[in-house]
């Protein structure tokens, strides 16, 4: 149960969102274009951010830049 504790992980990079046009999930509504977020964990498909829920979400990465 080590995702209990990312909210509290170090920051290990920052991430600018670059689009929420998504095909299948609704991303518009946690993510905000334009906006930077803090990667508390990272896998090969995902970043782990914590979104505007101020909850910690996995984002696939396509949908950001690393700044």
């Amino acid at each position: 149960m080590i995702h209990h504790n990312w909210e509290n992980n170090e920051t290990t990079k920052r991430i600018k969102c670059v689009h929420t046009n998504a095909k299948k999930y609704k991303v518009d509504s946690v993510l905000t274009e334009g906006k930077t977020y803090e990667v508390k964990n990272e896998t090969e498909e995902f970043y782990f951010v914590i979104d505007n829920t101020n909850r910690i979400g996995g984002f696939k990465k396509d949908y950001f830049e690393v700044v």
